[in-house]
């Protein structure tokens, strides 16, 4: 498919609803990396990867996705995405009508190779009412993104607006070394009230959310093709040593394998 086409097919499938398909798939691969800023659709969206990495935010945090994970976006859900370098991915666009059963919040999902295969499938096919061939696949489609469960890795974002701030100024700059007293005071909120509304609005502790803030970046720069050894003090670690043994304990591989494996060349 071309550019052209494709840049046609993403358009019109995000229109989809009433006597449409219940939903329309596409895939393609982009060189450059391609940023989108807070918008919606009417109807409901999964996005996934076959190489390269993504970012999503939503009104619920942030993720950052590898091949091994797709975004849930249900209908009129605002939410941003950003791809770091070169990527080749899929999307799937669900009519209003379909969503009934499928989550209402958005969320980060495993991809299954049955999941993955047919939607590339379904990606050749054009706009239009379906053979029942394709309805039968379409409705795999439905139920794989229906049952797989949530996702928990995430970058949850506080609701208090004193938090929300210190949490901003964390992803924007992760090697901040102010302490979480010495937050509480640039925030002009008590100590023992930031420590306890953190983990009460984010389900983490601040050294926990902050290192998580930390770990989402590093995947970033990771795809970006920065070394593990500039990784390290850019997020904030005296050593690469440390920052690889956080990163192995999280994702039970260490950087350099892990890019290996969730980041193919394009």
């Amino acid at each position: 498919m071309t550019p052209e086409r494709l840049k046609q097919k993403i358009a019109r499938a995000a229109l989809i609803g009433g006597d449409d398909p219940p939903l329309v798939a596409l895939a393609g691969r982009q060189s450059d990396p391609r940023e989108s800023g807070p918008h919606h659709h009417a109807t409901g969206q999964l996005m996934g990867l076959l190489s390269g990495l993504l970012s999503v935010r939503t009104h619920m945090g942030a993720w950052v996705l590898p091949t091994t994970r797709a975004v849930w976006i249900p209908p009129s859900h605002v939410h941003a995405a950003r791809s770091h370098g070169p990527f080749e991915g899929w999307a799937v666009y669900v009519s209003p009508a379909a969503c009934g059963a499928l989550p209402d919040q958005p969320r980060v999902i495993a991809t299954t190779a049955l999941l993955r295969e047919a939607v590339l499938r379904a990606a050749q096919w054009d706009i239009g009412p379906l053979a029942p061939q394709r309805q039968r696949l379409a409705a795999v489609i439905l139920d794989e993104i229906g049952a797989a469960p949530a996702d928990t890795f995430m970058l949850p974002m506080p609701a208090d607006a004193r938090l929300q701030g210190i949490a901003r100024a964390l992803v924007g700059e992760p090697a901040h070394s102010r302490t979480l007293e010495q937050w509480a005071q640039w925030a002009h909120v008590a100590p023992r009230t930031l420590s306890r509304r953190f983990v009460e609005e984010t389900g983490l502790n601040f050294t926990a959310w902050r290192q998580r803030a930390r770990l989402l970046r590093a995947l970033e720069l990771l795809a970006g093709g920065m070394p593990v050894t500039a990784i390290a003090p850019e997020l904030g670690y005296d050593n690469p040593s440390a920052f690889i043994a956080l990163f192995k304990r999280t994702f039970g591989t260490t950087p350099g394998r892990y890019l290996a494996a969730n980041l193919p060349q394009i």
